[in-house]
């Protein structure tokens, strides 16, 4: 294994999904030396401009964008864009590469990372990528040929890749404050003092508009008997859900058990919390759900490339840790009828846990580590 390196480079970008990990690998690279040089590459306006400023890295960019599938006006002047782009990163990213000097360069996912890994393996510097999803994206599938080593979240990821040799099972990093504190902790650190189950439920960004309706039917038949805690994560769709619940005459102020936020900022206890868990199949979600051993009930989101949520969600249920409900065919009712089948039924909820928990690589981070130094 090789000494840990002096001078690194992230890129990644588009969603928090891509940029966390890579976060967290950083983190721990500045921990066992403090004196590494990290610096971050992505994209011009990615999300990645705002999250990795404000966690305190280094950050550059190269012009890089996505293109579009449409014939509209607008949509072919941004693909023209994308055309310019693609001819102008590789000598940003070469520009980059000669001024830092990094040891090693580590994409994390997003197309941001696409011209980044490729300059540094032409330059003959050691590259890995680190794709968190069950089946590989454009820019992972790009990267393939030039990339040392790939790094994926699960074992039976493996077969989606040409070369297994090149490919090690690391998991996908998870925040260490995920891990600080017990279940019986965060139940009371959320105010929880009897011992109904705990349910929590997000949509993310993409489609939670219709779920959100959904959830106001779920939990107007919550409100008649109040059968279990539950703690709602409405995004943006907040103002709107409290209306629909309005016109359902459910007053959440007469249901302690019932809380509705804007926003779950403190995922970390109330994950810690959760019997049971309602959401989408993001990347970062399963990973945290497998690492904390927590069951989950499943509607992948339709609206996203190569329908990659779906086969993460079916890598879960097929091991037995979730329950997969396609948007097409959920509703409210029987959202709840199954969360009451799962909650009602400690056998089914015991053994469901326990396959989240198989799944899970908990010391993901330390696994990517590993792997960095060997490339070294």
């Amino acid at each position: 294994m090789g000494k840990a390196p002096q001078r690194v480079i992230f890129t990644c970008g588009g969603t928090a999904g891509h940029v966390n990990p890579a976060i967290a690998l950083a983190q721990l690279l500045l921990e066992r030396e403090p004196k590494t040089e990290i610096l971050f590459v992505g994209a011009e306006r990615g999300l990645e401009k705002d999250l990795i400023p404000k966690a305190g890295y280094a950050f550059r960019t190269v012009h890089i964008s996505s293109f579009h599938r449409s014939m509209k006006p607008a949509e072919i002047k941004h693909n023209l864009i994308s055309v310019g782009n693609y001819f102008r990163a590789p000598h940003e990213a070469r520009r980059i590469l000669k001024e830092f000097k990094p040891e090693v360069v580590i994409g994390t996912g997003g197309y941001a990372s696409f011209p980044m890994v490729k300059a540094a393996a032409k330059a003959g510097i050691p590259t890995a990528i680190h794709e968190s999803n069950m089946v590989p994206g454009l820019t992972t599938r790009l990267l393939e040929p030039f990339a040392n080593r790939i790094m994926v979240g699960f074992e039976e990821c493996r077969e989606q890749y040409k070369d297994p040799a090149h490919v090690v099972v690391t998991g996908t990093p998870v925040r260490g404050d995920f891990f600080i504190r017990t279940k019986e902790q965060a139940r009371k650190e959320l105010g929880i003092r009897d011992d109904r189950p705990v349910v929590v439920s997000f949509w993310g960004s993409l489609g939670a508009a219709g779920m959100n309706r959904q959830m106001a039917d779920f939990l107007a038949l919550e409100a008649a008997k109040e059968p279990f805690h539950h703690i709602h994560g409405a995004g943006g769709g907040y103002e709107t859900l409290l209306g629909l619940l309005k016109e359902k005459n459910v007053d959440l102020a007469a249901h302690p058990a019932l809380e509705v936020r804007p926003y779950i900022y403190d995922m970390d206890r109330v994950l810690r919390a959760a019997d049971l868990v309602l959401c989408r199949a993001g990347a970062s979600t399963i990973s945290e759900l497998t690492a904390l051993g927590v069951p989950a009930l499943i509607v992948p989101s339709p609206y996203v490339t190569n329908n990659h949520q779906e086969k993460n969600a079916r890598v879960l249920e097929k091991a037995g840790g979730a329950c997969v409900v396609l948007e097409s065919e959920a509703n409210g009712p029987t959202l709840f009828q199954k969360s009451c089948d799962i909650l009602h039924d400690k056998t089914r909820r015991a053994e469901m846990s326990a396959a989240m928990e198989a799944l899970g690589i908990p010391d993901a981070t330390e696994r990517i580590y590993t792997t960095v130094l060997e490339l070294l």
